[in-house]
Order: structure tokens, then sequence, then C-alpha cells
């Protein structure tokens, strides 16, 4: 947990609890480590010169579209369930499986 950190220095920089940080790819940077065991999430992308909009699980470009996803998910839960009951269980012995929209099912031999 990071409130057990004493804190980690990034690029001459003190961090003593969890922050975002952007680094450069092109260019080196040192990250120093307390004493203490350290979990870092690295993740690298490009910009994507769009508008970004975040609510819970979405992720959309305008609050409008926000809304509207928010609405189609409460309406059909993206999909539906497609058992009779919301406690189904598979049986252990079935193993894994994907069902899709069209019927057809995917199993893999675990």
């Amino acid at each position: 947990m990071f409130d057990k950190l004493e804190e980690i220095t990034i690029a001459e920089q003190k961090i003593s609890k969890p922050l975002a940080i952007e680094l450069h790819a092109d260019k080196e940077v040192l990250i120093q480590n307390g004493n203490r065991e350290s979990k870092l999430l690295l993740l690298q992308g490009r910009p994507i010169n769009e508008p970004v909009v975040q609510y819970g699980p979405f992720v959309m470009n305008t609050q409008s579209e926000i809304q509207q996803a928010m609405r189609e998910y409460q309406q059909t839960q993206f999909g539906g369930w497609p058992w009779s009951t919301y406690e189904h269980v598979h049986p252990r012995e079935k193993g894994r499986f994907a069902r899709y929209p069209d019927g057809k099912e995917e199993t893999r031999d675990m």
C-alpha cells in the first residue's frame, strides 16, 4: 500500500502518496525507491486530440454520449443477461466458454 511507503523520488520530485505523473518516453528519468517494496503502473499512449469525458466505467467524447451510454446500460445492460435468473451458475464441469449474440458458443479446455 502506498500509505506505508516512505517515499519514491521520480526525477528529483518526492512522491509520498498516490499520484499521476507525466513522463516523456524520449527522456531518461531516474526513479529511486525508499527502503520498502513499491508498485508502479507505467502506461504509455499517444494523445488522441479529442475531448474525453469519464463517468464511472464510461469514457466518451461528450457528456451527452456518457448519458446515452448510461441509458443504454440501464435499459439493456449492454446485451442483457441471457439466463432465466440473476443467480445463474454454470456447472463446474462445463468449463470455460463464450456465448455470442447469434447463439454460437465457443469452449476451451483448461
